[in-house]
């Protein structure tokens, strides 16, 4: 990972992330409003519902030990400790973030089964083997080089450990390349977001059939959680918020204006919702 890339991410989230937190809550990710993205429901409980959806479709009943790769303020990491009783481990490039998801672990009592470090995700400080339980949800949009993230997930994961990837994707090209509008709609969204670049969810499935992953499953979610923009978009703009986005910075402040490139992207089918799964 280029230090510019990396530097560009860790500040992007050191800036952002408590206001995130203050607005949003512990979960740094889509929420689910069913399977034709119709259902009402509050912001965090369609973010609940996104993690036990995702666990459901992989048919993921227990874990032991758990690596979050992208694990924000630890919302997804603690949740799976505590539903699963298991051990979590969390990485991330933001100290900000591993600092904040600690605490959020002291104050939850899973101090003695967590942790949480800064660490790059293409070189993990893990040994082979280590997890049974591999999750990454919406990091790999931020992984220079997508076939070595997915080598260092499987690296790490135990033989008959499963994977569970929820990453950020643009529309397939098997049948019409990107047009040149759609290639300035996704530059747009890598230099507001920190992105280097995303890919197809089939050519996800292409590097995990190389590692070779066993029983691989892939799901289009788009339209599932397409609707999380407008909620999100709907609560930027409050007193909290704009009073929190001030004291963010510039980054923030852009990312919170651009939110509607999201929106149109999934509106457009351009934005993918991409899910893998599969055992070592």
């Amino acid at each position: 990972m280029s230090t510019t890339l990396y530097e560009r991410i860790q500040q992007f989230y050191d800036a952002s992330s408590g206001l995130w937190e203050d607005i949003w809550g512990e979960h740094m990710h889509h929420g689910y409003y069913g399977a034709d993205g119709t259902q009402q429901k509050n912001r965090r409980q369609a973010q609940i519902d996104l993690i036990e959806e995702l666990l459901h479709w992989a048919g993921v009943q227990t874990a032991e030990n758990i690596l979050d790769v992208g694990c924000g303020i630890g919302g997804s990491s603690l949740y799976l400790a505590e539903k699963f009783d298991a051990k979590a481990t969390g990485i991330t490039l933001s100290p900000v973030q591993a600092n904040r998801a600690t605490e959020r672990a002291k104050e939850a009592g899973l101090s003695g089964r967590s942790q949480f470090l800064v660490a790059n995700a293409q070189a993990m400080p893990f040994a082979d083997n280590s997890f049974d339980l591999v999750w990454s949800l919406e990091s790999g949009e931020h992984m220079p080089d997508k076939t070595k993230f997915l080598q260092e997930c499987y690296r790490v994961l135990k033989p008959g450990g499963r994977l569970i990837m929820v990453t950020w994707c643009h529309r397939p090209t098997d049948e019409a390349p990107l047009t040149a509008d759609e290639q300035k709609h996704l530059e747009d969204i890598y230099r507001v977001y920190c992105l280097p670049y995303v890919i197809s969810l089939p050519e996800y499935e292409a590097i995990a059939r190389q590692l070779p992953l066993n029983n691989i499953h892939t799901a289009d979610w788009s339209q599932a959680v397409a609707p999380f923009w407008n909620v999100v978009i709907d609560s930027a703009f409050t007193p909290q918020a704009i009073f929190g986005l001030l004291r963010a910075g510039w980054t923030t402040i852009q990312g919170a204006l651009s939110l509607g490139l999201m929106r149109r992207g999934y509106e457009s089918g351009l934005i993918r919702f991409g899910l893998l799964t599969g055992n070592k």
